[in-house]
């Protein structure tokens, strides 16, 4: 029988929490929402303080193995894209924003001293961090992916995908959240369950929290000046050029004159690599004035009060899709302009779980089409997609963590 059934043992939640992110700001709450009240460590890479953006007091996954390693724990990687995620790029995204521009184009041409500074960095020696070998926590009685994702696991280096496949095949239990990376799995002969990204239970879990949040602080404010309705709009880094800017620009305005509806740009991720406020700033000046607001705040339950209390989300966080997908509200995302022989994370979680015709990825010249025809699918159909995804994630979840599938406490 699994030690972990007959006998209490603390659970590590293990994942890219220590920064900020929306989605990775949520798996931990969902996770604990999910969990029996033992004993829950929250893990990650740093040790870092994210309370006061909505997340949590983070521990550092080296430590944690040289206290825990020996001692019967739970593993729970909590969610996220990753099994793609490597070492240099684990490392940058734990920086302060301001230092992670110089800190790259130093250390770009110093191989050597950039390895040391990852390792250092991360207090840890693996290709792949975020996937953990059961040689850290060789007690451990139960190693468990909680639908996590990895659709460019097939392109990755060779070493960073043979690491990350060894530690599947030694995980008890594998879930992934989009068909691309199930067949990638399945072709290596992991067994893995495909199951919804956990966020679909945002609605589920913490509904009533999250409306409440928004009816105060920055929410209230975006409703008293967009009393006839907002669209939640975001955009990462990526997004960043002026012309691109521009596009986007021409693109929420015409939307705007379509509807009626007023636009808050907002950031799903402070970390680097993910949203800049100067972009956000650059747009809402080449609106047309009085239509766009920029959200304030970076809080977790700010962001999704933001979105559930939206007429419809656009933009590239895939967790920006997967909230108004939770809360059965229209939807589209942001891609490239010439899309890739390669999925993204967010078409391959499209293609997976969305309803035929429910719009999904568009390039920056069809984001007002894309958005338009969100807007016109009947909420009926919403709904319906909304309870098919938490009934699919809630039928493998007690597999899965070997607990129950339904709601938590509010």
């Amino acid at each position: 029988m699994d030690q972990a059934a007959s006998v209490p043992v603390p659970t590590l939640l293990f994942g890219a929490m220590d920064r900020h992110n929306l989605g990775d700001l949520l798996f931990p709450h969902i996770a604990a929402a999910l969990l029996p009240r033992d004993e829950l460590i929250f893990a990650g890479l740093a040790e870092r303080d994210l309370r006061p953006f909505g997340g949590h007091l983070v521990r550092a996954l080296a430590p944690l193995a040289a206290q825990w390693g020996d001692r019967p724990v739970r593993l729970l990687h909590v969610g996220g894209e990753i099994l793609t995620c490597d070492a240099w790029q684990s490392a940058v995204m734990l920086l302060p924003p301001e230092q992670a521009q110089a800190t790259i184009a130093y250390l770009a041409a110093r191989p050597r001293v950039r390895a040391a500074w990852v390792r250092r960095t991360l207090g840890v020696v693996a290709r792949a961090p975020y996937t953990l070998s059961r040689a850290l926590f060789p007690g451990a009685v139960r190693v468990m992916y909680n639908s996590v994702g990895g659709v460019g696991l097939a392109h990755s280096r060779p070493a960073l995908r043979a690491e990350v496949l060894a530690n599947l095949r030694a995980a008890d239990a594998v879930a992934v959240r989009d068909e691309h990376t199930f067949a990638q799995l399945q072709a290596a002969g992991i067994a893995a369950r495909l199951m919804p990204d956990p966020a679909v239970m945002l609605a589920e879990l913490f509904g009533p929290r999250i409306r409440a949040r928004g009816e105060e602080g920055p929410v209230a404010e975006v409703r008293r000046v967009f009393a006839q309705g907002h669209l939640a709009v975001q955009f990462g880094a990526e997004f960043g050029d002026d012309a691109t800017l521009d596009a986007i620009a021409v693109q929420l305005d015409r939307v705007v004159a379509a509807t009626g509806l007023g636009v808050v740009l907002f950031r799903a991720g402070a970390a680097p690599w993910h949203d800049n406020l100067a972009d956000c700033e650059r747009v809402a000046a080449r609106m047309v004035p009085g239509t766009v607001r920029i959200f304030p705040s970076l809080h977790l339950w700010d962001l999704c009060a933001l979105i559930a209390g939206s007429r419809g989300y656009g933009g590239s966080s895939l967790h920006g899709r997967i909230v108004a997908m939770a809360f059965a509200l229209p939807r589209v995302n942001l891609g490239p302009e010439t899309p890739s022989v390669r999925p993204t994370k967010h078409a391959a979680f499209a293609a997976t779980w969305e309803a035929p015709r429910q719009p999904g990825v568009v390039p920056v010249p069809a984001f007002a089409d894309g958005l338009l025809a969100a807007l016109a699918v009947p909420p009926a159909r919403l709904q319906q997609t909304a309870r098919d995804l938490v009934a699919s994630y809630r039928a493998g979840v007690a597999e899965v963590i070997g607990t129950r599938g339904g709601p938590g406490p509010q």
